[in-house]
């Protein structure tokens, strides 16, 4: 996986960086795993605007991911490696031995025509979906469960990647990409491997147009707007506003807003780095 930097021909291609798509074989996505996406414009069901800057972009279809994988035991070749507009890793298209049709994220290193297997007694290889239990100490993984059967909710994003670093009775002990420790149920399934499309940062838009086809409308600082907008609003010519604080007053840079009593405390063994 590569990035491209474009000639500068147009005042828009100056800055612009993309990613490559020499690691993606197949153009178009497979039928049966489509589902309609409806925009909103950041509008709820009464029609009032409760997010804001969203609107427009290009029409989108999303691509079901299977982010359980529960069908235990049965091998499934890679088929081809595709783009999804939807998030920014690149999918995998797998097929089962009966058949049936599934997307995975794919993981740095993983090849068209490769097996992949799901399940407890698998070989933690690359694609493979693991009990935590099974998983040699210090692997590299992503899409972790926080209860078993939930499907991956954990390490989902281009180029992130856990560590698990231990296991103390029921519990394994994880280092997530924020550098926070955390126990998860031994029971709980990750895949082994890297996300792929890790060149994803360094990606640049190089002009507002490409924000606009993402559906990103503009986004207006606190600062500008007028005191009935923003607690950082109004003041006579450039003023600075004051604590950088949220729309609705919250404190932002360095103020915490984890709730002290929140239920999950208990299983978080180092915090994430300041």
């Amino acid at each position: 996986m590569a990035v491209r930097k474009l000639k500068p021909v147009t005042p828009g291609q100056r800055h612009k960086v993309i990613g490559a798509f020499d690691t993606v074989t197949a153009s178009t996505p497979e039928k049966s795993l489509l589902k309609p996406m409806r925009k909103t414009g950041g509008r709820n069901s009464q029609g009032r605007m409760t997010m804001r800057y969203i609107g427009g972009g290009h029409k989108k279809r999303y691509r079901a991911i299977d982010f359980k994988r529960e069908k235990d035991g049965i091998p499934a070749r890679v088929e081809s490696i595709q783009y999804d507009p939807n998030r920014t890793a690149r999918i995998a298209l797998l097929v089962y031995a009966d058949g049936e049709k599934r997307y995975i994220l794919a993981p740095n290193g993983l090849q068209v025509g490769q097996t992949v297997l799901s399940g407890s007694g698998v070989a933690p290889e690359v694609g493979n979906s693991v009990p935590l239990k099974e998983v040699p100490l210090g692997t590299i993984v992503h899409n972790i469960e926080l209860q078993p059967g939930q499907g991956g909710v954990m390490v989902r994003s281009a180029g992130t990647y856990a560590q698990l670093t231990s296991r103390e009775g029921k519990y394994a002990i994880v280092k997530l990409p924020s550098g926070e420790s955390r126990m998860v149920l031994v029971t709980c399934r990750a895949t082994i491997g890297t996300v792929g499309n890790t060149e994803h940062l360094l990606e640049r838009s190089g002009k507002a147009g490409r924000s606009r086809w993402l559906g990103r409308r503009p986004r207006v600082r606190g600062v500008v707007m007028n005191p009935v907008d923003h607690p950082m609003g109004g003041g006579e010519g450039r003023q600075s506003g004051g604590h950088p604080r949220s729309r609705n007053g919250l404190l932002a840079k360095g103020y915490k807003t984890r709730a002290k009593k929140k239920a999950s405390n208990k299983y978080i063994v180092e915090k994430r780095k300041k």
